[in-house]
């Protein structure tokens, strides 16, 4: 998966709305992103596995702690990542459950989280759920997985190089579908052979 644009708005520490341009990066697919403590660096790892998978990268923040404090209560908080993946280009969209003015008298009413998946051919997924589905059926990892393996935040790396074999296996196995080289036969005198497909 190689993001190609990110739109964050009223999310984390961005009030306002901001687009981050990863085609500016070139292609090579592994960016760098440093800055000093506070900078926002966690904000945009947030914000990609938000919009991928609905969590934070590291999975401890609610839904109505990703809504900027510094938004304008009429700033919608949503974040939109365009991505390639396989040759394909998909955007998908989503935004948490947040407090915004009510459209009509000085109320205020939650906005219910939701998500939105665009196809290459232009095919349109909506429900929390099936986008859920669609985006594991897509990458071939859930939220955690990713977190360990595309985006490595503050020692998230580690945890996969210390992880126990079975975990980090089911890791490795989902990520390269390696489903023949795991059928392997082992003979009484030690050799391996491979099983045919």
């Amino acid at each position: 998966m190689r993001p190609l644009t990110l739109t964050i708005s009223g999310f984390g520490p961005y009030a306002g709305t901001t687009t981050l341009d990863f085609t500016k990066l070139g292609e090579q697919g592994l960016y760098l992103i440093t800055g000093d403590t506070g900078a926002g660096k966690t904000t945009i790892f947030d914000a990609i596995t938000f919009a991928l998978f609905g969590t934070s990268s590291g999975g401890n923040r609610l839904d109505f702690m990703l809504r900027s404090k510094y938004a304008a209560p009429e700033t919608p908080t949503y974040v939109k990542l365009k991505f390639s993946y396989g040759g394909k280009v998909y955007q998908i969209t989503r935004n948490p459950d947040y407090d915004r003015p009510a459209k009509r008298g000085n109320k205020t009413t939650t906005e219910k989280k939701a998500a939105q998946l665009e196809y290459p051919d232009g095919r349109v997924v909506t429900k929390n759920s099936d986008v859920d589905k669609q985006i594991r059926e897509i990458l071939g990892v859930n939220g955690e997985q990713f977190s360990q393996i595309a985006m490595i935040a503050q020692g998230d790396f580690l945890k996969l190089l210390l992880a126990d074999t079975g975990p980090r296996q089911k890791i490795l196995r989902d990520i390269f579908s390696h489903r023949l080289l795991q059928h392997f036969s082992g003979s009484a005198a030690g050799t391996v052979q491979p099983l045919k497909p």
